[in-house]
């Protein structure tokens, strides 16, 4: 793996970014996460239960609690009312970005190697715009990918730029379920550590 990958999460900007006004509402909210110790993850409008505005964002280990989403949700709201960007009424979900999470950022590849993702690129990459497959290998150009569903005459590996990703995510396996589980019982051990160390100080 390169060493070029950014190490410090709360640095590392978004390879997918939102558009139109799911950007303008991204610019509002991901300073104010940044300043809490969260990262976002996605912004999305979308026509459910008449109009939701759906936040995906986890901490910096990867963690979020319904704790969490409820202090997001409050800290957001007041800006968003401010800026007023949606001008009909919708209704705020936070949540976290889940197991089948979308692949935002390069950690997030560095982070869930070995799994199986299924992605979009902008520009055909292999002759092809659609891969699924398992992460093999990551830097920080781009990562490869050992495909599940090869046609004849196609390559089985496939080397995807970052610059060309257009949408990504994760596939829900029981490979992924356990491992996911695992980083999560060990970021919370880590935070009930670390909160026990500030607590003796």
């Amino acid at each position: 793996m390169s060493e070029n990958i950014p190490t410090q999460p709360e640095l590392e900007p978004r390879l997918i970014v939102e558009t139109g006004l799911d950007r303008r509402l991204a610019d509002i909210i991901e300073p104010i996460l940044v300043t809490m110790g969260f990262k976002l993850v996605r912004v999305r409008l979308m026509n459910q239960n008449g109009l939701t505005l759906q936040v995906m964002a986890e901490r910096l280990d990867g963690t979020m609690t319904v704790v969490d989403c409820e202090e997001v949700s409050m800290a957001i709201s007041p800006a968003l009312d401010v800026e007023d960007p949606v001008d009909k009424a919708y209704h705020l979900e936070v949540s976290s970005p889940g197991i089948d999470r979308p692949m935002v950022r390069v950690s997030d590849f560095v982070r869930w190697q070995g799994h199986i993702v299924k992605c979009e690129t902008s520009i055909l990459v292999d002759n092809r715009k659609r891969f699924r497959g398992k992460i093999v290998h990551v830097d920080a150009e781009g990562f490869t990918l050992e495909r599940d569903q090869v046609a004849y005459g196609e390559e089985p590996v496939t080397v995807i730029p970052f610059t060309a990703l257009a949408e990504a995510k994760l596939i829900l396996t029981d490979d992924l379920i356990r491992d996911a589980l695992k980083a999560d019982k060990l970021a919370r051990a880590e935070a009930a550590n670390q909160n026990g160390e500030e607590d003796e100080e």
